[in-house]
């Protein structure tokens, strides 16, 4: 995933790549904000998103936004909550280097 030019140009690093649980992060860039301050909320999307897609391609995704990653690192963690033969369901949550929430998103999957 790393290697696809726009996961490339995020710059998006995997901490921990299981089937059940990833994490990945986003070091903060000002090219990657509203305003040199706050990530793109698009952005943050795409993490999610790559976060929670790890080995499957997404059917659906609820984005909530509860706060923002103030020029700090960005990190997604991805859970399975439930796996199908071939669907798979999966929660992610965005924190900021402190450990606070940022994000949270809810995703389904289908095994291609």
């Amino acid at each position: 995933m790393t290697k696809t030019p726009f996961m490339g140009w995020l710059g998006i690093a995997f901490e921990r790549y299981e089937p059940d649980d990833v994490i990945i992060r986003l070091p903060f860039r000002d090219d990657l904000t509203n305003d040199g301050i706050y990530f793109h909320g698009g952005v943050i999307a795409s993490v999610l998103d790559t976060a929670g897609a790890a080995a499957a391609s997404t059917v659906g995704m609820t984005v909530q936004y509860v706060g923002a990653a103030k020029r700090s690192d960005l990190r997604c963690h991805a859970r399975t909550v439930r796996r199908r033969k071939e669907l798979i369901f999966t929660e992610i949550t965005a924190t900021d280097a402190d450990g606070d929430v940022v994000a949270h998103a809810v995703q389904t999957y289908r095994i291609v």
